[in-house]
């Protein structure tokens, strides 16, 4: 089992605990440490209140070189560049890392898996891939350490630059999930020592409009953003081929390779036990049509809305929304005014009781790049309609393992078919969960290992 080294601060939702045992031992003595396992809303966005700006290519190496001044210490790199302590692989000879393990043949690997905004991505898709990541890495040799900066954050490091000990640790490939100023930094610092780096790809401009108030304004400088951002990478991981075409057509100028996110299967267990108590929680009687996560209107929130103006069925949106002024207009009109037979819980405490309390899981997306929480539903069994668009295409099959509908009268009339059809919801939802299974977090952490492999063969 590979070490996950979490950093003091790091919010605990749902936690597990490992130590520190692989590799080479972290800055002073760790016992087992809780480490977020993240999204009780369960999808793949960036909150408003984590937006970050982006800036122009011109000025974006300037903007970091207060930040960037840390990393000109000369602290050691060990690993597989050729460092103290790891085997040196290379190019078409032996790679690290393999799921089952090879502890007897080399050396585990230490990657610094990077979310920086931790605390304030807790509720989004972002933090939960990136929990879903670790907890994949879990199963192989792999030692993750989950902060580049010693004594885990700016200051801490900036204390341990002044004392002599070093600005930031030691790891052998930086694989950065988000993209501001941080993350830059560890960019900037991983082409200086020549540290292979992975970013992955959550977001793109197309999935960032119409997710909050001027989001969609922003999209067009967000591009021309990401296109300098994602092709300072050695390779690019993005969840889905249509994301890796989305990146192709900025165009990035590094090699890009879709992973799925996976589905954390474990984080579901027991949901069933839930339905009662959430049903009773939110008043929800009958057959209820859901979603879960992030409200944003290009999720679809205002077909939802209208669907259910035109049927007699509950509806429920399970996740958080804004009300401040960063939340759009759209989303302001619909969580103050709702339909009455439409209950917008907002944040959760535990995920399972969402699925446990819906019954046909509804997401009218008009942009994804994969969609966690379409995955956890098919996990839990329950019949889905989405809306039939492209990245749908290369994991879900019509009439198999869900419904995919174009129009809201399509939408409406699949509804009414599962509402009348309890064999076609169970067909439905046996097929999803087998779909689902395809994601699982063991095939994840072996394409994880097999890009850290890619990146760090000569």
């Amino acid at each position: 089992m590979a070490a996950l080294e979490a950093d003091a601060g790091v919010p605990a939702g749902n936690e597990i605990r490992v130590a520190g045992v692989a590799g080479e031992p972290p800055e002073g003595p760790r016992k087992g440490e809780p480490v977020s396992l993240g999204d009780a809303a369960g999808e793949a966005d960036v909150l408003p209140s984590a937006f970050l700006v982006a800036l122009p290519d011109c000025c974006a190496g300037e903007g970091f070189d207060a930040v960037d001044a840390l990393f000109r210490d000369a602290h050691g790199r060990s690993g597989l560049r050729g460092g103290k302590g790891l085997a040196t692989p290379r190019r078409g000879g032996e790679t690290f890392g393999s799921v089952k393990g090879a502890r007897d043949e080399s050396p585990p690997v230490r990657v610094l898996n990077y979310l920086e905004l931790e605390g304030q991505l807790e509720r989004s898709g972002i933090g939960t891939a990136a929990a879903q990541q670790r907890a994949a890495l879990a199963t192989t040799d792999v030692t993750v350490v989950t902060s580049p900066w010693t004594g885990g954050s700016p200051t801490g490091a900036l204390d341990g630059f002044l004392r002599g000990r070093g600005a930031v640790r030691d790891y052998d490939v930086a694989h950065c999930n988000v993209i501001g100023p941080g993350s830059v930094a560890v960019a900037r610092h991983a082409k200086r020592t020549g540290t292979p780096l992975v970013l992955h790809a959550h977001v793109t401009a197309e999935d960032f409009a119409e997710s909050f108030r001027g989001s969609t304004h922003l999209a067009g400088p967000l591009r021309r953003y990401l296109r300098w951002f994602y092709s300072q990478a050695d390779l690019v991981l993005c969840p889905s081929a249509y994301t890796k075409r989305t990146l192709e057509s900025y165009p990035v100028d590094a090699p890009i390779r879709p992973i799925t996110n996976g589905v954390d299967t474990d984080s579901l267990a027991g949901f069933a036990d839930l339905r009662e108590e959430y049903r009773e929680r939110f008043d929800l009687d009958g057959l209820v049509v859901f979603s879960v996560g992030n409200v944003f209107e290009r999720k679809g929130l205002t077909t939802f809305c209208r669907l259910a103006q035109d049927t007699d069925y509950e509806f429920a949106w399970f996740g958080p929304y804004d009300t401040g002024p960063q939340a759009s207009e759209v989303v302001r009109r619909w969580t103050t005014n709702p339909p009455e037979n439409v209950t917008f819980t907002g944040w959760v405490d535990d995920k399972r009781g969402a699925f446990a309390a819906g019954d046909v899981y509804c997401f009218p997306t008009k942009a994804e790049n994969q969609g966690i929480a379409v995955l956890e539903a098919m996990a839990c069994g329950k019949p889905v309609v989405l809306r039939d668009i492209p990245v749908f295409e290369e994991f879900y099959t019509d009439s198999h393992d869900c419904l995919k509908c174009r129009t809201r009268a399509e939408f409406r009339d699949a509804l009414d078919r599962l509402a009348a059809d309890p064999d076609l919801r169970r067909r439905l939802g046996e097929n999803a969960r087998e779909t689902a299974s395809e994601h699982s977090l063991s095939r994840v952490g072996e394409k994880l290992v097999d890009a850290y492999a890619e990146v760090t063969s000569d």
